[in-house]
């Protein structure tokens, strides 16, 4: 191993090609951050969203959270905007931490029947890959998020999955993944998504399962986490597991059955008066499903 070169550019480079974060855990010689099992993290969105990145990142410390995926327009600034000595500042922010760095939560979506809209997301979604290695991150989260009526649905799936595979490419240049939220109108159906993603080439471009109320359809949870299990990739999105009816211990036994290892995001919804302590009150709550230990 080259020592003039970083350990996180070492995995980007190896990333981009083709090693991969699972091989890379098995190369004794490398210190690596690598995810054990499955560990609780943040979206930004609502909890974090008016909280400047030091804020941030110490919330996440002192509630025990292990991951931040920064999402677009919120207070801490991190757009593409930043000079190279601000990307810098956010890469050694992490750094110094024991939260890491996800990537970056875009709005970025490709079924516009407008090919200059659809262009513009592409592109974009280039830049943000760009800053997601400039700040130290894995990657992008981006969203299909319609199947437009005017449009024959097998027309918008194949867009979409072009566009995955454009982006996709892009983004293994740079040693990121692209996570696909499943997310949107009738996109956020199971067998929609599966119908995407049989058209998706790149390997680095996966799935990020949202614990949408249509993961419940028939056949049901268990059928439908497994028709897309192979394209999981490290992250998945939960609302409070203390809200609402989603079976989440059903959902995370499924993870544990297939020895899931990524971050479990918090996309909280309610506005508690104290945001920390309703943090670790859910850090709780998930430890208790997940079997981790405190």
């Amino acid at each position: 191993m080259n020592k003039n070169l970083s350990r996180r550019d070492f995995i980007q480079t190896s990333f981009a090609a083709g090693i991969g974060f699972a091989a890379l855990r098995n190369i004794g010689d490398l210190e690596l951050r690598s995810v054990k099992g499955m560990q609780l993290g943040l979206c930004t969105y609502l909890w974090g969203q008016d909280w400047d990145l030091p804020t941030l990142i110490d919330n996440c410390e002192k509630t025990g959270y292990k991951a931040i995926e920064l999402r677009t327009q919120h207070a801490h600034k991190v757009e593409t905007n930043l000079s190279a000595a601000q990307r810098a500042e956010v890469k050694k922010r992490f750094a110094d931490s024991n939260v890491v760095c996800v990537g970056y939560g875009a709005n970025f979506e490709y079924h516009s029947p407008d090919p200059v809209k659809l262009k513009e997301n592409i592109e974009q979604t280039k830049e943000y890959i760009k800053l997601c290695k400039d700040i130290g991150a894995t990657g992008i989260k981006v969203k299909p998020n319609d199947l437009p009526a005017a449009v024959p649905v097998e027309k918008t799936i194949a867009q979409i999955a072009s566009s995955l595979n454009e982006v996709g490419k892009f983004a293994s240049d740079y040693g990121q993944l692209v996570r696909v939220e499943v997310h949107g109108n009738k996109t956020q159906e199971i067998p929609n998504m599966k119908a995407i993603f049989d058209q998706v080439t790149e390997k680095n471009v996966k799935i990020c399962w949202n614990c949408n109320d249509q993961d419940l359809l028939a056949p049901g949870l268990e059928p439908n986490f497994n028709s897309l299990k192979k394209w999981f990739g490290d992250t998945v999105h939960i609302r409070e597991l203390n809200e609402g009816t989603y079976p989440y211990q059903q959902l995370f036994d499924l993870f544990k059955g297939i020895k899931y290892e990524g971050y479990i995001l918090l996309e909280a919804r309610t506005a508690p008066k104290d945001r920390v302590a309703a943090m670790k009150d859910q850090l709780a709550i998930f430890n208790k499903m997940t079997g981790n230990k405190k």
